[in-house]
């Protein structure tokens, strides 16, 4: 069996797009797989293609619904591992659950270590994703991680703006590390807003910390859930005289009223990566969607060829 012939790829239902563009990439057909339902709603799986020997990828983000397409995984990779594959890499291009990433009162579990551990007792051989909520969550898993950034594609998209004194904001604390890899890149200033959070859906920003006025803001986190914390933030920085208001995150989670407060939020434009499915209503006319299948395919040839993937995750 030649290289090409060992490369297997195959999809679950979350995002069979991204698997098609990633395959598209390479010149690699999708590998054929079956996922049906038993009539009381327990997942059903087979991989209909010979995969004995291979070199297997199976794209799955564990995006929304996340317990759904969390076990929809587990039973592709038990389903390879099973059928003699070589290797297995689960490609999860958003990690779902990485918010419980540790005991922050009593009695709540580390949600994170849980799925790392099933994902790794299911057969997985190694993780590839793309900003996982807290980097520290690839020492959760017993098995190799590759962790890539989509700070490429999105900074790509910031160039092209022609953007005035830009300045890169972190709406809160935990980005600083994220905006300023940003910054770099776009050879732009740092500023930080200073936000509290009350509950998992309630936050207030208190201040910014650095120069906004006059400037052009790129506002980047790894994610937008319900859109409270960053569209919150983009007000703050315009009422301190910011100019043009862009957002940028990797994760376009978007649950709730999110698309709505981004709708009515006062930003030019919301750019995300389709590390998770954006489509219908969601895909309103601020939100720009930049692929993500090129840096995964890129990844996806190195580990199948052994070579090194760090020059696609320097972080900076």
């Amino acid at each position: 069996m030649s290289s090409a012939e060992r490369l297997k790829i195959f999809s679950g239902t979350a995002h069979r797009e991204l698997a098609e563009e990633i395959c598209r990439e390479l010149g690699q057909p999708l590998g054929s797989a079956s996922v049906g339902r038993f009539p009381d709603g327990e997942i059903d799986v087979k991989i209909n293609d010979d995969i004995r020997g291979a070199d297997v990828f199976i794209v799955q983000p564990t995006c929304p619904p996340v317990n759904e397409n969390l076990v929809e995984l587990l039973l592709m990779i038990d389903c390879c591992l099973r059928a003699s594959s070589d290797r297995i890499t689960a490609v999860i291009p958003y990690f779902g659950y990485a918010r419980k990433d540790r005991k922050d009162e009593g009695r709540v579990p580390i949600s994170a270590k849980l799925c790392a551990n099933m994902i790794s007792a299911a057969g997985a051989d190694r993780v590839l994703t793309i900003d996982l909520h807290a980097s520290q969550i690839q020492g959760f898993f017993d098995i190799p991680v590759d962790h890539l950034y989509s700070k490429p594609v999105l900074c790509d998209y910031f160039a092209q703006l022609e953007l005035s004194r830009p300045v890169v904001v972190a709406p809160d604390v935990g980005s600083i590390r994220l905006a300023r890899a940003y910054a770099s890149s776009l050879q732009a200033s740092l500023a930080i807003v200073d936000k509290r959070r009350h509950s998992a859906d309630a936050t207030s920003v208190e201040n910014v910390i650095g120069d906004v006025a006059g400037r052009d803001v790129v506002m980047v986190d790894d994610m937008i859930s319900t859109g409270g914390s960053i569209t919150e933030a983009a007000r703050n920085v315009k009422s301190k005289g910011a100019e043009r208001v862009y957002l940028g995150a990797t994760h376009a989670v978007l649950c709730g009223s999110a698309v709505e407060k981004l709708a009515q939020a006062p930003v030019e434009e919301v750019v995300v990566s389709n590390t998770i499915p954006v489509s219908g209503e969601k895909l309103i006319d601020k939100i720009k969607v930049r692929s993500v299948a090129g840096l995964l395919a890129r990844a996806i040839d190195r580990i199948h060829r052994s070579a090194s993937v760090s020059a696609l995750f320097s972080g900076e």
